[in-house]
């Protein structure tokens, strides 16, 4: 890998992928979207997995012959940034549904956690080995529990009204060994050092 120009895979399949590829572009990355099956064939040294709908991402993946490559080389230790519905399609298990997606993340991710009487929201939090870091979170999901050897990198006070999960911290951010995992969309704010994290990741 060239760690000047790290080559960086986008899934742009559906859902909020530009926002992505332009911070990464900024930072110094060669990006390229992946459409179907042929764009894999070229060089990959790190993957970002979008927010949208995860069940569509889901279900295109597998009509593309993406989604076991993809899987793949997840499992073999590719780096993956994976945002909202990323992180969906990366979770072992998705609560209160019999099937999951890739499942590369020992952990339980419910979706669409904050309601709809919340729906979306912004607030600033802690994100370990970053610091403070804007979370702007839409319809989003959050991890009901993980694994002991997955890393929580941060975690979010929800006041939605709903009394199961109002004025409690919500896990929002995990690390499970090359993956990272997101409830909220770093690319949707200016703060850049949620992509500079990843790159770093990459780039080790």
């Amino acid at each position: 890998m060239n760690i000047d120009k790290p080559q960086i895979g986008v899934l742009a399949v559906q859902g909020a992928f530009i926002e992505h590829e332009r911070i990464l572009q900024a930072l110094g990355a060669d990006v390229f979207e992946i459409r179907q099956l042929r764009d894999l064939n070229r060089t990959i040294d790190g993957l970002v997995l979008p927010g949208g709908e995860s069940t569509v991402q889901g279900k295109l993946l597998r009509d593309l012959g993406l989604f076991e490559p993809l899987r793949a080389k997840i499992q073999a230790g590719l780096p993956v940034l994976a945002t909202c519905a990323g992180a969906i399609l990366l979770a072992e298990k998705i609560a209160g549904e019999r099937d999951a997606h890739f499942a590369t993340l020992p952990a339980i991710i419910r979706r669409n956690a904050y309601g709809r009487q919340l729906g979306s929201f912004f607030t600033e939090n802690e994100v370990a080995h970053i610091g403070k870091v804007p979370q702007t979170f839409i319809r989003a999901p959050f991890f009901e529990s993980v694994n002991d050897d997955v890393e929580i990198l941060s975690r979010t006070a929800s006041t939605n009204g709903n009394s199961d999960n109002a004025n409690t911290e919500q896990i929002v951010a995990v690390k499970y060994r090359n993956q990272i995992a997101l409830s909220f969309h770093p690319e949707l704010n200016s703060d850049t050092s949620i992509h500079r994290y990843f790159l770093d990741l990459v780039a080790a």
